[in-house]
């Protein structure tokens, strides 16, 4: 929560790049890179503009990353880990990867209603709620429960491909890094670890990130159905087909800018809660 409080507003910013443009290829953007973004979104808005959906993010992140986090090391163990010094990287990605797709399956209804209510309310569909709760009902009765599990699959990818990255490679890179002797356990590894994390995670999520932003925001009919897209390989095969391949990539920048700080406090937290509380460091 701590992590997604200080990013919120470049992953406003993030949903806006992803949206922005959407099945088109020669629209010109209005959201013209994360700098630009940022300063469009206040002065359209006010800088209240960028913390829009922060109580919903932070919903998100209190269930979705709690149950990540929590169930990463007893996968572990169920799968036969003993050191965390010599676990076998396969592990690690098997359990970051089950523990992500859990907690994805649980949450999913939070990061509906975190993508809509940081999309723009003129685009595609133009959500307006007063906040959480409101949007919660709001979708509940509008669309029915699936409303609130619109998008579940896609999530489901991104958290199998964030957690077999995001933990695993922090967790790889620190105890690489303590059984080279290059540094200590402390602060200095878990930034160095979180770091490498953060940019290695970037760049696996961003294209399934963007289809997932799409699926979510995008208008339904009367059935309940998707208008632009029926599902994530659809909004793959049509992004790439219209947009070309960088298409997956937009918003790279700050996709890596909200990954990458939200890491580094994650883990950095992460830690430092676990010392507090006697607990052995990750």
């Amino acid at each position: 929560m701590c992590g997604s409080a200080v990013t919120n507003p470049v992953n406003v910013v993030k949903v806006r790049m992803q949206l922005d443009g959407a099945l088109s290829a020669t629209r010109e953007r209005h959201y013209q890179g994360l700098l630009k973004g940022i300063v469009r979104v206040s002065k359209e808005e006010g800088i209240s503009g960028l913390w829009r959906g922060t109580g919903a993010a932070l919903l998100r992140e209190a269930s979705y990353s709690s149950i990540r986090m929590g169930l990463y090391e007893p996968l572990k163990r169920m799968l036969g880990a003993d050191n965390p010094s010599h676990t076998p990287l396969w592990i690690k990605i098997t359990a970051g990867s089950l523990a992500g797709v859990i907690g994805s399956a649980v949450a999913n209804p939070t990061d509906v209603v975190m993508v809509r209510m940081q999309a723009p309310t003129s685009s595609q569909g133009g959500w307006h709620y007063k906040g959480p709760l409101h949007a919660f009902s709001s979708i509940a009765r509008t669309e029915g429960i699936q409303g609130l599990y619109r998008g579940v699959v896609p999530t489901m990818q991104r958290a199998a491909i964030l957690n077999a990255v995001q933990v695993p490679a922090y967790d790889h890179t620190k105890h690489t890094l303590l059984n080279a002797g290059i540094v200590r356990e402390g602060i200095v590894c878990h930034l160095i670890s979180s770091m490498v994390a953060g940019l290695a995670t970037a760049i696996a999520i961003s294209p399934v990130d963007l289809i997932r932003t799409r699926i979510m925001q995008q208008a339904v009919d009367s059935k309940g159905d998707g208008v632009f897209y029926s599902s994530s390989l659809d909004c793959l095969w049509k992004t790439v087909k219209v947009e070309g391949f960088r298409g997956l990539y937009k918003g790279f920048v700050p996709v890596w800018m909200r990954i990458g700080p939200h890491t580094v406090i994650t883990f950095f937290c992460f830690e430092q809660l676990r010392r507090v509380l006697g607990i052995k460091p990750l």
